[in-house]
């Protein structure tokens, strides 16, 4: 008989739910917009069995896929695990076999040579398919309308970077994607690679380099011809896995550097521009782009670590009024001589995460940007249902050109997950459509499906999909459009 341990990532909001399920037509008060039609792809870690070594972090759970399609004015569900070579393995073993988050050291022996992956950071819809992606290996690929696991793509031995981002960004002037492979030699290494895919799906250009450091390389930006890479020191290496210890850990006495690193087949480590600055904590990225000889990077920027299961290297307690973040626009100036920041501006007091934009305005200078808000001073009687633990209870909209701010609080007793945005139409203006964000209902542990209208997030929901299950706290997520997905058959005649 399972019995997961009695601990914060077990427990409450976070106990596993492990459900694959089918439910058409779910309920819902408001009304669905029938022009929007295509599903939204989330994934939850979600352990298939209790830990091997007694606990473990939550990030280390099983990804576990959830669908919502939208069509005709209703929304059906679907969820599926990612079947990974470690859920395959443990599954015929009936029993966990991978034992600490990141740290090979601990697995069982019988697992050497398999991928780690839980698949359970990013549900990306690109060339027809679903790629569930853990970033310590390849991403794994699986059909979007069954939703059952293919494979782990290397495009046949092509790709020889060990890894691939949770993060990738489609240029939309090319249609490529375009992805990053840290640690892409081996564990705690300081190669990348640096890949675009084309839009049939095939790898067109993997150029490598070295970065300053290794460190968790969750995410990056890109602009019309470079990829920009920030190194911030969550740092690893083997000596901290010999000891046991977290693979990540904060070190506060080592610099940031944005790296500026071209766009081209024929790119030398010579080309790379490297830009340095004081310490702090910085993750996910809004967006990048080019003005002139300027990069502009606007990323969330915290004084300090925001992720106390990688604590501090010196031995430094977390300090949580630290770790709040601020949408923050870094700007280095490729005419420069030199590898200072031409300036580092904070864009608003709102305390954020998890930053979305319009997708189709990759790359280039928008207008809008969503978050997670951590608001401390509304009321809160429940926490939980956040990855890292911090209280996300409300959805955060920034008019960058205006400097406005919009706010929507989800309550007392709930918190709220990652927002997509989706476009009204191909062509629609720039925040013209809907957001889309599960809302985590802890006092009847259960979740909720809320869209908005994008640009207009105070007067709450126009829509309330009620999922009959609970959701666990989830990562990341994207929509697609139906006919880019084949999902167009499933709709009723």
């Amino acid at each position: 008989m399972s019995q997961f341990p009695d601990t914060p990532s077990f427990t409450g909001f976070n106990t596993p739910s492990r459900i694959e399920a089918d439910i058409e037509d779910l309920q819902h008060t408001g009304t669905i917009p029938r022009e929007l039609d295509g599903a939204f792809f989330r994934v939850q870690p979600d352990p298939q069995f209790p830990p091997m070594l007694g606990d473990d972090i939550a990030f280390n759970g099983d990804g576990m896929i959830t669908r919502f399609h939208f069509h005709d004015g209703r929304c059906d569900f679907r969820q599926r695990w990612a079947k990974t070579d470690k859920w395959k393995a443990e599954h015929e073993a009936g029993r966990g076999l991978f034992g600490m988050y990141r740290n090979p050291l601990t697995d069982d022996p019988s697992t050497k040579g398999m991928y780690r992956s839980t698949a359970n950071t990013n549900a990306w819809i690109y060339a027809g398919k679903l790629w569930a992606m853990k970033e310590d290996s390849p991403s794994l690929i699986m059909d979007p309308v069954t939703m059952e696991t293919e494979a782990f793509e290397t495009w046949d031995g092509a790709m020889k970077s060990q890894t691939f981002t949770a993060h990738p960004k489609i240029d939309p002037r090319t249609g490529n994607m375009v992805a990053i492979g840290y640690a892409a030699s081996g564990l705690c290494t300081d190669d990348v690679s640096y890949m675009e895919i084309g839009p049939d799906g095939e790898l067109v250009r993997e150029k490598w380099f070295k970065v300053p450091y290794y460190c968790m390389m969750h995410d990056f930006g890109i602009t019309e011809n470079y990829l920009i890479l920030h190194i911030v020191p969550s740092i690893g290496s083997w000596e901290r896995l010999e000891k046991g210890l977290p693979h990540f850990g904060f070190d506060t006495t080592l610099p940031v550097y944005l790296g500026v690193i071209p766009r081209r087949d024929d790119l030398k480590p010579e080309d790379i521009r490297w830009f340095k600055r004081d310490n702090c904590f910085a993750s996910h990225v809004l967006n990048a782009w080019e003005e002139g000889t300027k990069i502009h990077f606007l990323t969330c920027e915290a004084k300090n670590n925001m992720f106390p299961f990688f604590p501090d290297v010196h031995g430094a307690a977390f300090n949580p009024a630290e770790a709040m973040s601020k949408l923050t626009d870094w700007t280095v100036d490729l005419a420069s001589n030199g590898e200072d920041f031409d300036a580092v501006t904070q864009l608003t007091e709102t305390s954020s995460e998890f930053p979305r934009i319009d997708d189709r305005f990759t790359g280039m200078r928008n207008r809008y940007g969503w978050g997670l808000e951590m608001d401390m001073s509304r009321p809160c009687e429940l926490k939980g249902g956040s990855a890292g633990g911090f209280l996300m209870n409300c959805l955060f909209l920034k008019d960058l050109e205006t400097g406005k701010e919009q706010h929507w609080w989800c309550g007392p007793v709930s918190s709220l997950q990652e927002p997509c945005f989706i476009p009204r139409s191909k062509d629609a203006p720039e925040g013209d459509g809907w957001i889309v964000q599960v809302c985590n209902r802890l006092e009847e542990h259960r979740s909720d499906l809320l869209l908005f209208d994008a640009l207009d997030i105070e007067k709450g929901p126009i829509a309330t999909v009620q999922v009959p299950i609970r959701l666990r706290f989830g990562l990341h997520g994207n929509f697609a459009p139906s006919e880019a997905i084949g999902l167009k058959e499933l709709e009723p005649a």
